[in-house]
């Protein structure tokens, strides 16, 4: 979740060039390994067939279109879209030409190819970018008591349970402060003082750290409104979320969205356990044995425009359930963000327990 390299190495450039019959997860571990968030699309030739971002992978999500499916399915999505034709500059042009392709187009990658429209080279907005904070700040929510998890959190907030050799919270800080989030604060409520002792200003975790204490709790949407309102976007996240979610794309879908407020969101499977029944009015019409339905789940991460905080009542319990209905009943674009990276909401010893065994296996990086 680091800041991109300022070049695209010949490497990267070798593994995003992808066939339109390779797979969406393949593509996937592309974008990972390089960590720019686009494949190439190339024929035989290496001729730039079309492109695949991490934002239209997560739309195929959002579509549920399994990540077994080929490229060429996504790419026939954007066939009648301004995005069916990608952008590209020559290669060898001035780069004052590559800079202002990207701000006309509102893209962040821009592929160059030679005079047969071979893939050559990409390159990307963060390259004309210097190096600087992310426009973004981060409210962590922390004072719930934990109720779920005693005996573990009868003297110890649940973000301060440990994972692996380092409390929760910590590894969200660093999340951030590797995300380029400078400016982070945590709410707070059972035990405040075991968090401020650890954490103190933030210095030693490369971030600025600040406490609000909710004399009682208020809910998400409540506690924010003890902040004031801020001058950029927020994220907000859960503090008992244990996570490796890209907090720069989830911002660029934002942006990309006009979004005023992007809720995460992660799929969910229910087995139901019974034959379903079909019927339109007394007639059956079909049945299902035991099928597994499918949803979107709320992740606990956010990120809200400051125009949302007008929207939160102060100094009363308000959920961030009832600030999304409220945003939806006043006309406000309300997006949703879908996880593919890992997630693990940590609520009871169950998940506690998992999220030790996940670490100590290497399945998520601490």
């Amino acid at each position: 979740m680091g800041r991109q390299a300022a070049k695209v190495s010949s490497a990267d450039l070798e593994r995003l060039c992808v066939e339109p019959d390779r797979l969406l997860k393949e593509a996937v571990l592309s974008m990972d390994r390089s960590r720019l968030g686009i494949v190439l699309v190339v024929d035989g030739q290496r001729r730039l067939v079309g492109t695949i971002t991490d934002g239209d992978i997560r739309r195929a999500m959002l579509a549920r279109i399994g990540l077994d499916q080929p490229l060429r399915l996504l790419l026939d999505r954007k066939a009648d879209t301004p995005y069916a034709r990608p952008i590209t500059a020559p290669v060898g042009a001035d780069p004052s030409l590559y800079l202002a392709l990207l701000k006309a187009h509102g893209v962040l990658h821009l592929p160059l190819v030679d005079e047969e429209s071979r893939v050559v080279g990409l390159v990307t907005m963060d390259e004309f970018l210097p190096e600087e904070p992310l426009s973004l700040h981060a409210v962590v929510m922390a004072g719930g008591k934990g109720s779920r998890l005693h005996p573990l959190t009868e003297n110890l907030p649940k973000p301060m349970l440990p994972i692996g050799d380092r409390p929760l919270l910590e590894i969200i800080i660093r999340q951030l402060s590797e995300a380029g989030i400078r400016h982070v604060k945590v709410a707070t409520h059972h035990k405040p003082e075991k968090i401020e002792a650890y954490f103190q200003d933030g210095s030693r975790f490369g971030v600025e750290l600040t406490y609000v204490e909710e004399d009682q709790p208020l809910g998400t949407g409540g506690g924010l409104s003890l902040m004031g309102r801020p001058d950029q976007p927020t994220l907000v996240i859960n503090g008992d979320i244990l996570t490796e979610v890209d907090f720069r794309a989830m911002l660029a879908f934002h942006k990309e969205h006009r979004a005023d407020l992007t809720v995460a969101v992660r799929h969910y499977d229910i087995q139901v356990p019974y034959g379903v029944v079909e019927c339109e009015g007394a007639a059956v019409r079909g049945i299902s044995e035991k099928p597994v339905m499918g949803f979107f789940v709320n992740a606990g991460i956010y990120l809200l425009d400051p125009i949302v905080y007008q929207h939160i009542p102060s100094g009363q319990r308000f959920d961030m359930t009832d600030l999304i209905q409220r945003l939806i009943a006043e006309g406000c674009s309300v997006v949703s963000f879908p996880i593919r990276e890992y997630w693990l909401d940590i609520g009871e010893h169950a998940e506690y327990e998992r999220a030790q065994q996940d670490v100590s296996e290497g399945k998520v990086k601490v």
